[in-house]
């Protein structure tokens, strides 16, 4: 086995080849993100008979009810990567605040942060759920970082990357020199790599939507969606499938397999939020991942790793995925658009016309 594949250990260490420069924490750091990824895959497989299974009774930052695989999740990631002396200091979907190392551990000059386990609402049904996570550079290597600190555009991340917890568990990264998967080989405890080089198709026949929250979007993804629907004999000229899992990590799994356009786009359900997801945690991991993969990640409206966060839990919309699907997108929202009404008397060329949105 070891003779016929690479596993993760020897791919980075091949990658750090590359650069005489590199001090190989990078590396490390990796594999203690990998060992908490393993420990929670172990936990995960358990289901039921690990007794892990639920809510914890317990409210998160973002007002979400945690489930006690969350907590578990977190503490994980904690304790793999607070002692190594990698990094300085780390950011968590479960806490309000950066987490500081213990007095007793060394700081490094790497910051990471994370979600734990992305989807945990869908733990109960058996359904993938999944961690994310992304590794940025200290401002003060050595010394317990700031709030501030953690607030980096996603185009300085030096790692982003995310593990599936399906029928098999997978660790999905890049390091700046494009996407490769490894498949955690139970026999040996080790990640393989099984997928080198992803590349996200152009375009593509598959789209992954709420619909259920249609009558919150704005006209560009209304619009976007409606000439989806209308299949072949609609202004895009082919049918479409429409997908939705509720988990993130699996949404952008599927798309690095097969190709695709996910959208959680801005809308007016709670206008107090700009948008769904995590700029830190989660779109921004995601849409660097989907950049190297020849792919393309925007709120919408420009480029998502160009977004500056301005606090820790700031929420984005996240448009990702084949590149001529996103820029459709985009061109969408930069015209104004009627939608058409069913009424003939209504209609975009009728007596009158409706603006919706």
């Amino acid at each position: 086995m070891l003779t016929r594949h690479t596993t993760l250990v020897k791919f980075l260490i091949e990658e750090r080849r590359r650069h005489p420069e590199a001090s190989g924490e990078l590396n490390s750091l990796i594999l203690d993100v990998a060992l908490a990824c393993k420990a929670i895959s172990t936990r995960v497989a358990q289901g039921e008979l690990g007794g892990v299974l639920g809510a914890a009774n317990v409210v998160n930052v973002q007002g979400e009810e945690q489930q006690k695989l969350d907590l578990l999740a977190n503490d994980y990631f904690l304790r793999a990567n607070e002692w190594g002396g990698q990094v300085a200091g780390m950011a968590s979907e479960e806490l309000a605040d950066p987490y500081l190392l213990p007095a007793q551990y060394p700081r490094g000059k790497y910051l990471l942060v994370f979600d734990p386990l992305d989807g945990s609402s869908n733990i109960d049904v058996n359904v993938s759920v999944g961690s994310i996570f992304s590794i940025l550079r200290a401002a003060s290597p050595g010394a317990d970082p700031s709030l501030e600190d953690f607030l980096q555009p996603g185009s300085q991340q030096v790692c982003a990357g995310y593990a599936i917890y399906g029928p098999s568990t997978m660790l999905v990264l890049t390091v700046g020199t494009g996407v490769h998967a490894f498949t955690l080989d139970p026999t040996l405890g080790e990640f393989v790599l099984t997928r080198p080089s992803i590349q996200i198709p152009n375009s593509t026949r598959e789209f992954a939507i709420n619909a259920s929250n249609r009558r919150f979007w704005e006209p560009a993804v209304q619009r976007y969606i409606d000439e989806c629907l209308a299949g072949r004999t609609g202004p895009r000229g082919k049918d479409f499938n429409m997908r939705w899992v509720a988990s993130l990590v699996a949404e952008t799994h599927r798309i690095l397999s097969r190709g695709g356009v996910f959208l959680y786009p801005r809308d007016t359900k709670d206008p107090e939020k700009p948008g769904r997801l995590r700029l830190l945690y989660e779109a921004s991991p995601i849409a660097f991942l989907v950049e190297q993969a020849g792919g393309a990640a925007s709120t919408g409206r420009r480029r998502l790793l160009d977004v500056v966060p301005t606090s820790l839990h700031q929420r984005v919309p996240l448009i990702f995925g084949a590149c001529d699907e996103v820029k459709l997108i985009e061109d969408y929202h930069r015209q104004d658009y009627v939608r058409p009404s069913t009424s003939p008397l209504y209609g975009v060329r009728g007596l009158y016309r409706s603006v919706v949105g």
